[in-house]
């Protein structure tokens, strides 16, 4: 009796992991299919520009269409969900306590699937709000808030129920970003679709909202991952503790104050305190950098080649390219260069796929084997996965970052044409569109193996399940 006591006050880590085996494959399964689908469309959406007769007779898949719902297939159907599973992983083993109740982020995690399903038919059907990261109709926003909300709150008493008391660095980005979204979300919805204000307020927010998703969101959720995940492989605890909690209150502090653009059709002040505050967030990326740094340098050196370490390593340092992009776009000389240009949308997917995403794929790949119990069915696919994901993210950023450049050189130039600043850019998009169809291929294989091992675990609970109907019944021997 006093062995199973102490059993259930210090489960063991399979015991937690067990815990939280089947709403990580709710979750992270429906997050590899909506990356496929986001991968297709976006590839469209480029192909588009080279031959604009491509599909021109279905109106369901239009540039208008196509462009906005990969987006938000990339961000609602992978980022936010594969981010929420590696936070309640996170949890679990920081707190030391399995999850109860898992049937409830099961659900859930289907939910969350169903609103994305709602919200991109909405946009290719043609009814969207129209608002940038926000085009989600009313149905499949409230399926959003509400599958958010239970697992958030599921998040939230298994951490308040952790019984290691004393707080890691990871704990206050994820604690943040947890509380983050539904304000963010439901503010934007209520002030933008439900009520909607009128004149420049509408923009403001909508700027707003845009990048406190894009920017803190994701900054909060994948550098508490990463800085989880950077010292198991280097070897050494995280250095820099209280850098790290200069960093997090500088983010949040000033991040969530950026994202309206100079030149806006807004009271003067606002722009200036916008680019103010980007310019503040600049000590927050160089803090991270410089933990990132410290911690790697002098640590064990990994040999996983094309393993979960390298996509954690190059999402960090895609987030400090694409952070320092995002400050420069604020700097008033470099901004009438980029403005209105594709250098902005180079920023954006640098953060969504090689920061986000690239961290992401690296955290599932080291938990999931251990929450099912199998190893990856498909390990080589896993580091080819990586370097095609990596040379996706460079041939998509820097063209278009560089064209960008170009298109605003020539837009500023009064003696050249607008149609031939447009069509200046048709050289770098070529090269744009081979990186999306090598990450359309790489996120094909993380697919292969979340569905390949999600299977290994159904026939092995099938085989389970025949065992025990074969088994011989026990029966006991009556005594007189």
């Amino acid at each position: 009796m006093i062995v199973n006591e102490t059993n259930k006050a210090n489960p063991t880590a399979s015991e937690v992991d067990a815990s939280l085996r089947v709403p990580l494959l709710a979750l992270f399964g429906g997050a590899a299919v909506w990356l496929v689908v986001g991968s297709v469309l976006a590839l469209i959406a480029s192909i588009k520009f080279h031959a604009p007769d491509f599909l021109a007779d279905c109106p369901l898949l239009t540039y208008g269409r196509v462009q906005p719902a990969a987006d938000d297939a990339l961000l609602y159907g992978f980022c936010i969900p594969a981010g929420l599973g590696v936070m309640l992983w996170l949890f679990a083993h920081l707190g030391q306590v399995p999850l109860r109740g898992a049937i409830v982020p099961a659900v859930a995690a289907n939910l969350w699937h169903l609103g994305v399903f709602i919200g991109l038919a909405a946009i290719l059907l043609g009814d969207s709000t129209g608002f940038a990261w926000l085009e989600f109709p009313r149905a499949g926003s409230v399926l959003l808030f509400f599958a958010y909300l239970l697992l958030a709150l599921w998040a939230t008493m298994n951490f308040a129920g952790r019984r290691e008391r004393a707080l890691y660095p990871s704990h206050w980005f994820l604690v943040a970003a947890l509380f983050w979204f539904p304000w963010i979300y439901s503010t934007a919805n209520l002030l933008l679709v439900a009520w909607p204000v009128r004149g420049v307020v509408q923009a403001v927010i909508g700027w707003w909202f845009a990048d406190n998703l894009v920017f803190v969101w994701l900054a909060l959720v994948g550098i508490g991952a990463a800085f989880y995940f950077l010292p198991k492989y280097a070897g050494r605890p995280l250095q820099g503790y209280y850098l790290a909690l200069y960093a997090f209150w500088l983010l949040i502090l000033f991040g969530s104050w950026c994202g309206i653009p100079l030149g806006a059709p807004v009271p003067a002040w606002l722009p200036s305190i916008s680019s103010f505050a980007a310019m503040m967030t600049l000590v927050s990326v160089l803090s991270v950098g410089v933990i990132m740094c410290k911690t790697l340098c002098g640590g064990k050196k990994c040999a996983t080649l094309g393993g979960p370490y390298c996509f954690i390593r190059f999402g960090l340092g895609s987030f400090l390219i694409s952070a320092l992009m995002f400050i420069a776009m604020a700097c008033p000389k470099f901004n009438l260069l980029t403005q209105s240009t594709w250098f902005g949308p180079a920023q954006t997917q640098l953060q969504l796929y090689g920061f986000f995403a690239m961290t992401m794929f690296g955290a599932i790949y080291h938990l999931l084997p251990r929450v099912v119990g199998f190893e990856w069915p498909f390990p080589r696919l896993a580091r080819l996965q990586f370097w095609l994901s990596m040379a996706g993210v460079v041939l998509l950023v820097v063209p278009l970052a560089v064209g960008g450049v170009v298109q605003g050189i020539k837009l500023n130039n009064p003696g050249v044409a607008f149609l031939d600043a447009a069509q200046a850019t048709l050289f770098w998009f070529r090269f744009s569109t081979t990186g999306l169809l090598l990450m359309l291929v790489g996120n094909l294989l993380f697919a292969l193996n979340i569905f390949g091992l999600t299977t290994v675990w159904k026939f092995a609970l099938v085989k389970k399940a025949i065992a025990m109907v074969k088994a011989p019944l026990e029966i006991a021997e009556v005594k007189a």
